[in-house]
């Protein structure tokens, strides 16, 4: 059983409703009223929290740092021009406490973290790429609220390592499965990651997801993920590195109606339940005669099989069918009725 963990009042566990996070990244393309829109169109969808990013780029990358493909410009130019300032930060923190959906941030380096931290942020989410960077990581973690910490391009003895610096400063901890392509082929996106964490390490367990579409998404909280975070967009024809792989407004919304679904599909209890009592009234068998049977007659099997209703008043149900064969009638039975036990001789 993985810990609980709480980020602004809501419960994030294996036990409660997956926690689905929108993530604006750079979608807004540093444009406060677009930002906006975005945090709108995320709380009017459903989604439980949105999320941002904030550089410090000085304190977190040479500029001479390379681009991946779906950049097409050098990254500092990028991550420079579509920044939100921290006074950004401060108007769409207060506006999504003013609405109703939680806000959260992803730092990228020691100043960024402490910026966060200096408006009171309720988590700190980490991208992939600080997986592996520990001193930030341990930074992050003596601030001693919850982090979500992305899993993208590592192996398991690196999410171990990090797992053990989170846990040795004590802060809440919940891990996303990932896979760092913009979009993520579906035979690249291994599902199966989330129960091998789970087990593995006893923390709350969710989804980055950067495939196309949501069915990644709906069949990860299939399997047990507490948390979906899903790139969103207001329209995914727009120009930008992530644009291609995000969701947009409708998408967006499907996701959180289809995750509550099926997060309420996932019992394992086997009864014949309430709803089905009506069904269960014309659905089964019960034995009955195909012939007119005569009272004394010794009852042969050609005499009678099993069809609908099912059993009432006393009617043999159709797993007792052996048990009618061979047994004399005290009353004559007429053709296409359905025979009692007080029917039969014992």
């Amino acid at each position: 059983m993985s810990e609980v963990v709480t980020i602004g009042g809501r419960r994030i566990s294996s036990g409660a409703p997956p926690y689905i996070i929108a993530e604006a990244c750079i979608n807004h393309e540093g444009d406060i009223r677009i930002a906006e829109n975005m945090v709108f169109m995320a709380r009017g969808m459903g989604a439980d929290a949105i999320k941002f990013q904030i550089h410090v780029l000085e304190d977190e990358m040479l500029r001479q740092a390379p681009q991946s493909d779906n950049f097409a410009e050098p990254l500092w130019d990028t991550l420079d021009r579509t920044n939100l300032s921290l006074d950004n930060h401060v108007r769409l923190k207060t506006l999504c406490e003013r609405i109703g959906i939680d806000y959260l941030c992803t730092p990228f380096s020691r100043k960024g973290a402490d910026l966060l931290e200096s408006i009171n942020v309720a988590c700190f989410k980490t991208g992939s790429g600080e997986l592996t960077n520990l001193p930030l990581i341990e930074h992050i973690a003596r601030k001693g609220k919850p982090m979500i910490v992305s899993t993208g391009m590592c192996t398991m003895d690196e999410v171990a390592d990090t797992v053990r610096v989170v846990r040795a400063a004590g802060a809440p901890l919940i891990l996303t499965h990932c896979v760092s392509a913009y979009p993520a082929p579906y035979a690249r996106v291994n599902l199966g990651m989330i129960p091998r964490y789970r087990e593995a390490f006893g923390v709350p367990v969710g989804l980055s997801d950067h495939s196309r579409g949501i069915y990644t998404s709906l069949g990860a909280v299939a399997l047990g993920a507490c948390v979906i975070e899903k790139h969103i967009t207001l329209d995914r024809l727009q120009k930008g590195p992530d644009h291609a792989s995000s969701i947009e407004p409708y998408e967006l919304g499907e996701l959180v109606k289809g995750a509550a679904a099926i997060f309420q599909a996932m019992g394992s209890e086997r009864m014949i339940f309430p709803e089905e009592r009506q069904i269960v009234a014309w659905a089964r068998e019960s034995v009955v005669s195909v012939v007119d049977i005569p009272r004394g007659a010794t009852v042969r099997s050609d005499m009678v099989w099993v069809k609908r209703p099912s059993p009432r008043d006393g009617a043999v149900p159709a797993k007792d069918l052996g048990n009618v064969i061979g047994r004399k009638t005290l009353v004559p039975i007429p053709k296409d009725t359905q025979i009692r036990w007080e029917d039969l001789a014992p």
